[in-house]
């Protein structure tokens, strides 16, 4: 039956999601039930695509990409995919109309494969948002149960979240980005160099981001309202750690938030909500 095939589907998308981002997992725990298979599906897709142009280099990374989108396509045209991870995101990019935010996605991530410099801030901003800023815009088609009023009112703080989110990614692993995938994202980074005064000018970026998010969150449907506000926390506490650390220490290895403190993050967050005073 199809429907098994596509309930096995979904599951995968959630054991993908589950094993690549603990924090992302713990925002969808959150949702609604009927909310969290689409947003793992999402998920799933755009994680197996980035980890194509970042991870794979042992193996012809432009070939299996390529693969990749035809399969997509091919699963667009026939409604299925024996590959279950695309199999469960065609479904949800049919259901909320996802194509072009689906397709600026996979420009994006092909070009990780070609360009290595983003040293214009046009360059930069285009980037983010096939990276990022689409991903958010799809999620928020699914919170809002395609809802075209509502989408329209919550979009630009959805991109906002997305920026942000990736904005922080780009700074926690600058280090890697630069030595394992010589990448440098960041236009002001002159000599792939991070410094005290051009991390307080991305730092500064990324609380514009943040505060425009805001906005929007607390105007979500009830049934992804709190999800979200978790991540946005956690990025937050995030962003506060990088901040702390001086340049060095950031180029030196990973900043994270400990589980303890995620907890700490949750539990706060949770008596906020409930009290209303997001």
């Amino acid at each position: 039956m199809k429907q098994l095939f596509d309930t096995s589907s979904l599951k995968c998308s959630k054991i993908v999601t589950n094993t690549y981002s603990t924090s992302f997992s713990l925002g969808i725990k959150l949702f609604a039930p009927s909310v969290r298979p689409h947003i793992y599906a999402i998920y799933g897709f755009v994680r197996y695509a980035d980890e194509i142009v970042d991870s794979f280099n042992a193996y012809n990374q432009e070939d299996l990409f390529k693969d990749f989108v035809n399969d997509y396509k091919k699963a667009l045209d026939r409604k299925i995919s024996l590959n279950p991870i695309i199999n469960a995101f065609q479904e949800v990019v049919h259901n909320y109309n996802l194509h072009t935010y689906a397709d600026d996605f996979l420009k994006r991530m092909e070009s990780d494969l070609f360009i290595t410099d983003y040293t214009t801030r046009e360059a930069y901003e285009n980037y983010i948002y096939g990276s990022a800023d689409v991903v958010g815009l799809m999620c928020l088609r699914v919170f809002v149960n395609n809802d075209e009023t509502k989408f329209n009112e919550l979009k630009h703080a959805a991109k906002h979240l997305g920026s942000a989110f990736q904005k922080i990614n780009f700074l926690r692993d600058i280090k890697d980005d630069i030595e394992q995938l010589g990448r440098s994202y960041f236009p002001n980074l002159s000599n792939k160099t991070l410094n005290s005064l051009t991390k307080e000018e991305i730092i500064a970026d990324i609380n514009t981001d943040l505060i425009e998010a805001y906005s929007g969150i607390v105007k979500l449907p009830l049934e992804s309202r709190f999800g979200v506000y978790i991540a946005y926390r956690y990025y937050l506490k995030l962003l506060k750690k990088l901040k702390k650390a001086d340049s060095e220490k950031i180029l030196k290895g990973r900043i994270r938030v400990s589980n303890t403190l995620k907890f700490l993050i949750f539990t706060k967050s949770y008596i906020r909500y409930k009290l209303n005073v997001l």
